[in-house]
């Protein structure tokens, strides 16, 4: 029976392994070998990466990879790329090398507000509440001038505070919504920070506030937090063709390749089934720019997620057009991104990553983010209306089965071949295989 452990934080990091591989794997020989293999030789390199969370072992590698040929806003660019699925940089890169020679991807950023909330309580009387508020807001945001100092002098700052009456939703519930502008900056520590002041300065200007009585003076906070949905912080990217351009392969016309692409976005407009598995495709190329530069993947999918659904039932987020022969394909999502702090400033990659991509403002990386997205979906619905998307995929895969089942260097130089012709599943390749191998 395993029995808690006290103090796991304060052991060194030998010490931790040793505990897990006693207590939880049974090969421990083997463990113990994969764990330190993925250490960096480089003592301060690997510090470095142990001291960006709790608790490390060992680091978690993925694959680091570039898309070329992105023509973006008339500028030629070679996109970093994070992931461990197969096809992902391989359907991106075709997709930017398509668009490269027709016009490339038009993108702009229409707005960078991002927001926070001061929850709390309130039971008194309303109408005291929207004076002590309009009395106490000058005060509120003079509360933060020495966390905004640096940030003003960006260009960045406080935007606006509102007070908003959510007593409908919930008895008492009220909120201070903020907007901020965080220039280069993904903004997360600094708007927290702003927040958690609001509230400390909410509550001691309530005591003094002459207009409350001594019950409503001592509202309370419940909590003070940024919000990952970030509506207002968009941007727009879109491709443009004449359908005569459209499609360059057989067997289909460029009028019925057209036809079958509008209806498959519009499937994912209406049918949230498809929806989600559409949006998906659209997150492999966003979430792997995002990791490559650094950037809070998890935010970024949460606050995207939510913006397919502000109209009430959720829906895809890419959209399509045909108008007197020209094809239009579009997108606009929220994104909330940094190119200083965080990890930007001291992961070794994520350094190449920005250099890259000319080390570009958060602006700019909103763009080249949403690109990857566009790019990414376009080639999933090409795939799905024409070949289908495992014919590619699968050959893509192809190398993982192979290593799975430990093929030898001859052995996939002679499958990779066979499979040319033939497609791939698991079961056919272990087949293959076995007939090499006997």
């Amino acid at each position: 029976m395993i029995t808690p452990i006290t103090g796991f934080s304060k052991l060194k990091k030998e010490e931790k392994i040793d505990w897990l591989l006693k207590t939880y794997l049974q090969d421990s020989e083997n463990s113990k070998k994969i764990l330190k293999q993925y250490w960096n030789e480089d003592d301060a390199v690997q510090q470095l990466h142990e001291e960006f969370t709790e608790n490390t072992l060992s680091n978690f590698y993925l694959p680091f990879g570039i898309a070329p040929n992105f023509l973006i806003n008339g500028k030629l660019m070679a996109i970093p790329m994070t992931t461990e699925e197969s096809s992902v940089i391989a359907a991106a890169s075709k997709a930017a090398k398509f668009w490269q020679t027709r016009g490339g991807f038009k993108v702009e950023v229409l707005n960078t507000t991002k927001n926070g909330q001061v929850h709390f309580v309130f039971n008194g009387d309303k109408d005291k509440l929207k004076n002590f508020f309009n009395a106490s807001k000058e005060s509120l945001i003079d509360s933060v001038s020495s966390i905004t100092k640096n940030m003003r002098k960006r260009g960045g700052g406080v935007l606006d505070i509102e007070l908003l009456d959510k007593t409908k939703l919930l008895e008492g519930y009220y909120q201070l919504h903020c907007t901020f502008e965080t220039k280069d900056s993904m903004g997360a520590n600094f708007i927290n920070s702003c927040l958690e002041k609001f509230a400390d300065t909410l509550k001691e200007e309530a005591v003094s506030f002459q207009g409350f009585n001594t019950e409503e003076k001592h509202l309370e906070v419940i909590m003070s937090i940024l919000s990952n949905y970030v509506p207002e912080c968009l941007v727009r990217v879109e491709v443009s063709c004449p359908v005569s351009e459209l499609y360059d392969d057989n067997p289909i016309t460029n009028e019925v390749f057209a036809e079958k692409f509008l209806t498959a976005i519009k499937i994912a407009e209406v049918e949230p089934y498809r929806a989600v598995t559409h949006n998906k495709g659209i997150m492999n190329g966003i979430d792997a720019v995002v990791l490559a530069t650094g950037n809070d993947f998890r935010a970024v999918e949460a606050g995207i997620h939510a913006y397919a659904c502000k109209d009430g039932s959720y829906t895809s987020l890419t959209h399509a057009s045909v108008e007197n022969g020209e094809f239009k394909f579009w997108m606009e999502i929220p994104l909330a991104l940094g190119t200083v702090g965080g990890l930007t400033n001291l992961h070794p990659l994520v350094k190449v990553a920005l250099e890259i991509l000319q080390k570009p403002s958060a602006r700019e990386l909103m763009e080249i983010v949403a690109v990857a997205g566009l790019a990414q979906n376009f080639a999933a619905v090409k795939s799905l209306v024409t070949n289908g998307i495992q014919q590619g995929h699968m050959k893509m895969h192809l190398m993982n089965i192979l290593n799975s089942q430990k093929a030898t260097p001859t052995e996939k130089q002679e499958l990779i071949q066979y499979f040319t012709k033939h497609t791939v599943t698991h079961s056919t390749v272990a087949e293959q295989l076995e007939r090499i191998r006997n």
